[in-house]
């Protein structure tokens, strides 16, 4: 049986870790091959070092010359896979501008360097899939001390709508997922450094409809649903994944 994405040329960036790394794996098990990238060496040695298949490059997805670089050396690419994201906690009063600024530069402006940097060679190829990890903190809800961090993911989805409408005549699809809570090593440094780290991670069980919080895997899954042939009919859409709490 053939696997789901076989020949298959795929970035994933924010590899290193957490979403970003069951991504990668899991386009890999299904046929992929996968140039994963991240700014921390250590750890895209350690997927290197499990799955060796997979190809790794160290990559800051805000350093716009560098995207122009890595990806003027791609031949052929099939799926992109944004990632990187970070988490800044505080309401507008404990957002000042630099926390701003670094937020939407990681959050958004990133997958504004690699989109730019790569769609050119999907238009050549006249087909591409780009894929955009969001939030349901967004434009699909609000949560308390996650100002910036919504902010940003809510221009995600706006950014995906317009790619997707801007690159449809080009049979380039862009979607976005929109995961929930999900228990990655970020969740666990930001429940860590909390003033209580037990009540803040019964306080963030508690908001889970599930009552328990997302997998990366189960983000994997949808991600690769939707870099297969499979979703060939979708585009534009935000996929909320996020075990009941935009309901």
């Amino acid at each position: 049986m053939a696997k789901r994405l076989e020949n298959k040329n795929i970035v994933v960036t924010a590899a290193g870790q957490g979403i970003g790394r069951a991504v990668a794996i899991a386009f890999n098990k299904q046929g992929a091959k996968v140039i994963a990238t991240d700014l921390n060496e250590k750890t895209l040695a350690s997927l290197n070092k499990e799955y060796k298949d997979i190809e790794t490059q160290k990559l800051d997805s805000t350093d716009y010359k560098a995207i122009k670089l890595f990806a003027d050396k791609i031949k052929k690419i099939d799926v992109l896979f944004n990632a990187v994201g970070f988490v800044h906690h505080g309401t507008i009063l404990e957002c000042d501008e630099k926390d701003w600024d670094f937020s939407f530069n990681t959050n958004i402006k990133s997958m504004y360097f690699m989109i730019k940097s790569i769609i050119p060679k999907m238009i050549e190829q006249k087909k591409g899939n780009i894929i955009n990890d969001s939030s349901i903190v967004s434009s699909l809800r609000g949560l308390p001390n996650r100002f910036v961090y919504g902010s940003s993911k809510a221009a995600i989805i706006g950014l995906t709508k317009s790619i997707a409408a801007d690159f449809l005549k080009d049979n380039i699809r862009c979607n976005a997922i929109a995961p929930g809570t999900v228990h990655t090593p970020s969740w666990e440094d930001r429940v860590k450094v909390s003033k209580d780290p037990v009540k803040a991670k019964k306080d963030f069980i508690a908001r889970q409809p599930m009552g328990r919080l997302g997998t990366p895997k189960e983000i994997a899954d949808l991600a690769v649903y939707l870099a297969s042939d499979e979703s060939n009919f979708v585009t534009g859409v935000t996929h909320a994944i996020d075990g009941g709490m935009s309901i």
